[in-house]
């Protein structure tokens, strides 16, 4: 099972979130002289299955999502785990790094969207949500986070909402 999949911002590796709790890492060149597809090194990232990934805009960072409603931080060079962040009660289906790398979005079914601090894991903020959220995404330049979620109208019918939260640091 590959839920999500990112290239590392050299463009070098290549990272697929699994099913298993692990995120296989792949080297492009390696790809490129075998073929096929071998795995260069397998993170064991989180006890239940890796729903999403996203790396930061300096490329220091990435982020892992689980089912085990953690989320894991990452050191891209080193392939370390830094930093876990487990205040999320179902699991994380989204995450999103501000353009300057220093907050992480993460949403799931809980009724808040964490934003944690990433030099230190802790919550920086929580905005509060009225649905399970879909996807959520920084602002390229701003402290703007925009968030999508399967809210329902007054009638309880299926009704997408797209929000806009502007964020001080």
């Amino acid at each position: 099972e590959v839920n999500e999949m990112a290239w590392d911002p050299s463009g070098r590796l290549f990272f697929l979130t699994t099913g298993t709790g692990t995120v296989e890492v792949f080297r492009y060149a390696d790809m490129l002289k075998a073929g096929e597809a071998v795995s260069a090194r397998t993170l064991h990232a989180h006890t239940a299955n890796c729903y999403c990934i996203e790396f930061d805009p300096k490329g220091e960072y990435f982020a892992v999502g689980s089912a085990d409603a953690m989320v894991s931080v990452w050191h891209t060079a080193e392939l370390v785990c830094v930093k876990t962040c487990a205040r999320l009660e179902w699991p994380v289906r989204t995450l999103s790094f501000s353009h300057d790398g220093a907050y992480l979005a993460a949403g799931s079914e809980d009724p808040i969207i964490d934003i944690a601090a990433v030099a230190t894991g802790e919550q920086a903020h929580a905005i509060s949500t009225t649905a399970p959220m879909n996807s959520v995404a920084w602002h390229p330049n701003k402290l703007l986070l925009a968030f999508a979620g399967d809210d329902k109208d007054r009638q309880g019918r299926d009704e997408g909402s797209v929000k806009v939260y502007g964020f001080r640091s």
